[in-house]
């Protein structure tokens, strides 16, 4: 086979143990470095109008100010647990992109990206879902107002007496509360709003990622890397889906942490209270973390896939020179990039 052949460095043709491993540490450094927005975001979406906060910046200088640096990484810990359900993500989209292949001879990458997508995003949010409704209470414990009162009539509902308790024990204690009054439901609340969110979120970046990065090419010159041109259309269609989906994320959000029942009842209220709001709530927040986080995802995941790959394979790889490509290689990274959210 001559090197020019091969263009995607398809599933078989990696070390699983060093990939995983890899990814795993370089999932845990992007997490950290933008979990700060999280937060943010969480916060401006459950509040009323801009009774807290005004926007972004105002946000973080608060939290800074009233709560300290620990303030912007409250329940990190517990949300890292995502690295994990990434990894059920990618093994489903895998699996499920092979078994569209051999038995159901689907060729198209764009429709099995799709279909694996959906699956991978309906593991991973099963696997991740109570972690993450524990880490948002934990983001919202704390929060105060311009006057510095605590805002705790929507936020903490859970009556986590937050100053007394040794941060440690924070989580512990919310676990217990939302099983002595939901018993495991109440880990699960807001699943299927998650699911409402983020299954078309990942269909949606399907669709965008390829249109961009075709759109960019025929704009570009043609020596022009496609490592570059796979780096600005990741983040250009996590922007476009931030857009789309910012009213169905704010409804999780609030499900989630102000324990509401129906997700149309949730919507009718959200609507009533902001009304074209619901479109740029903590919008700003989700775009700063998803632009940066799509960037250094593509950016890193191809390299790490490059470093994975089995020795007999490294020479024929020549997909990041000018004038290749490997466009499939990226419909690989969605699992990555739960900041969507």
């Amino acid at each position: 086979m001559e090197s020019s052949r091969i263009l995607t460095i398809e599933w078989d043709m990696m070390d699983k143990s060093r990939f995983f491993s890899l990814n795993l540490i370089n999932s845990f450094f992007l997490r950290a470095t933008l979990y700060p927005f999280t937060v943010i975001k969480t916060r401006l979406q459950i509040q009323k109008h801009r009774d807290v906060y005004r926007g972004t910046y105002d946000a973080f200088k608060k939290i800074l100010h009233y709560e300290g640096f620990y303030g912007l990484y409250k329940g990190f810990w517990i949300n890292t647990i995502q690295i994990v359900s990434g990894v059920g993500y990618i093994i489903t989209y895998e699996k499920v992109r092979h078994l569209l292949t051999e038995y159901a001879n689907i060729e198209d990458g764009r429709l099995k990206g799709l279909i694996g997508g959906g699956c991978g995003s309906l593991v991973g949010q099963t696997i991740i879902t109570p972690f993450d409704v524990v880490s948002q209470h934990m983001m919202m414990l704390g929060q105060k107002s311009t006057s510095g009162v605590k805002s705790t009539e929507t936020t903490n509902l859970l009556s986590v007496d937050f100053n007394q308790k040794y941060r440690r024990s924070v989580a512990a204690f919310i676990i217990k509360e939302l099983y002595r009054k939901d018993g495991l439901k109440g880990f699960y609340c807001g699943y299927f709003a998650s699911l409402y969110t983020y299954v078309p979120g990942s269909a949606l970046w399907w669709m965008f990622y390829p249109l961009y990065s075709e759109w960019l090419a025929s704009l570009l010159p043609v020596a022009t890397s496609h490592l570059l041109i796979r780096c600005i259309a990741g983040p250009m269609g996590g922007i476009s889906v931030c857009f789309i989906t910012n009213p169905l994320d704010i409804v999780r959000a609030r499900i989630q942490v102000q324990r509401m029942d129906s997700f149309l009842g949730t919507s009718i209220l959200l609507w009533k209270e902001e009304g074209l709001g619901i479109f740029t709530k903590g919008v700003s927040a989700r775009l700063v973390q998803s632009s940066i986080f799509s960037f250094l995802v593509v950016l890193g995941y191809e390299t790490l896939k490059r470093w994975s790959v089995h020795d007999q394979y490294k020479d024929q790889i020549q997909c990041l020179k000018p004038g290749t490509c490997c466009v499939g290689t990226t419909r690989k990274l969605h699992h990555q990039r739960q900041y969507f959210q």
